[in-house]
């Protein structure tokens, strides 16, 4: 399944840069980076929970949030992209030359 994930982290503290710092690392274990904090993640149900659990242990709900949308199984198809900094599909285009 294809998910979007959006975040906006509180970056005024220390704190706040080490934990956006660590979101956006988890996302990318999971997806590609497609603008500064929003991540498309193709992933299974069993991932998806272990990235759910992960993300949701690592904010801050009173500074933080997060914003999970689940695009479905066409959900790729009916991305359209437009202007800068295009995104390689993880699943058509080689990653490993």
């Amino acid at each position: 399944m294809l998910i979007l994930i959006t975040y906006d982290v509180n970056v005024t503290t220390t704190e706040g840069r080490k934990r956006l710092r660590n979101i956006s690392k988890t996302c990318l274990d999971y997806g590609v980076r497609v603008q500064n904090s929003v991540f498309e993640c193709e992933v299974n149900p069993a991932q998806f929970a272990v990235l759910k659990d992960r993300l949701l242990d690592t904010y801050a709900p009173a500074a933080d949030s997060l914003r999970f949308y689940f695009l479905g199984k066409r959900g790729r198809e009916r991305v359209e992209h437009f202007g800068a900094k295009s995104v390689k599909d993880p699943l058509h285009d080689a990653l490993i030359l």
